[in-house]
Order: structure tokens, then C-alpha cells, then sequence
């Protein structure tokens, strides 16, 4: 069965938004646990795939790999289950503004640390295939056209 693009696009970019603001924001109800915000390299994926998301936004000549971002996220939040978060605890923050303005934060600083000015798409497009030649993480969740 074909997906129209669009669909599969918009789908895959708010089920990623979701995850990402359950994951980042998640609290430790549990003596021992940090917290999700403290789990640093969820944090990172988290923030790679937010960034080539935005720079497969902005650029018109570089598409995401979806599917590859979505299994990532999955694999992010099947890590944080066996740190011993639960279901609940992840999703009670989807919503979290405080923690998905920390989360756009750090990614603004990101892409401006590597010139990407937003009023020139083509700094985003430069800053994508620079990741994607680098071999990077936010490189694997991008494909130039």
C-alpha cells in the first residue's frame, strides 16, 4: 500500500515531536533514577533528530529518512523502559512547553554554532550535507537529492 509523502511526513514529524517531548521531559519517580532530562545520550539522539528534522525542513534539496528517525526514537524510548521509566512516566510530559523550549534551545545554538542564518535556506542545506558527509548521527537521518 503507497503512503503519500505528505502524510507519511507530517505523521513521522509529529510522532518523532511527541516522543521526543515524552522522553526529554520524563521525571524520576523512582529513588535512583535522574530523570530523563539527565539522561544525556537519549538527549542526543533526541536533539539529532531534531535538528535534521529541521534542516530537511529548510532545505529544499535534502529529504529526512522518516522510517530510520521514527526507528531510532523507538530504540530511544525502549532504552529509557529499561532504565526503568514506565510508559506513564514517559508520556505524562508529552506536553511539556518548559522542557521542548529547553530542547529547541540547545538546537538553535547547535545550527547557530555552524552558520546556519534562518532567513538562508542554503546554510541549512550546507550545514546537511556537511553532516551527511561527516558520517554523523544527524547525517544518517538525512539524503541529499
Amino acid at each position: 500500500m503507497a503512503v503519500h509523502k505528505a502524510s507519511a511526513t507530517r505523521a513521522g514529524r509529529l510522532a518523532a515531536a511527541a516522543l521526543a517531548c515524552a522522553l526529554i521531559a520524563a521525571p524520576a519517580a523512582q529513588a535512583g533514577k535522574p530523570g530523563l532530562a539527565q539522561e544525556d545520550d537519549i538527549n542526543a539522539g533526541l536533539l539529532a533528530v531534531g535538528i535534521a528534522d529541521e534542516i530537511r525542513d529548510h532545505c529544499p534539496t535534502i529529504s529526512g529518512r522518516v522510517f530510520k528517525a521514527l526507528f531510532y526514537m523507538n530504540g530511544l524510548k525502549r532504552m529509557a523502559r529499561e532504565r526503568g521509566y514506565t510508559d506513564d512516566e514517559i508520556d505524562a510530559y508529552v506536553d511539556s512547553d518548559a522542557e521542548k523550549a529547553r530542547m529547541r534551545e540547545k538546537g538553535e545554538a547547535y545550527l547557530a554554532r555552524h552558520g546556519v542564518d534562518r532567513d538562508t535556506p542554503e546554510t541549512f542545506c550546507d550545514l546537511g550535507r556537511a553532516e551527511i558527509a561527516r558520517g554523523s548521527r544527524i547525517g544518517s537521518f538525512l539524503r541529499a537529492r
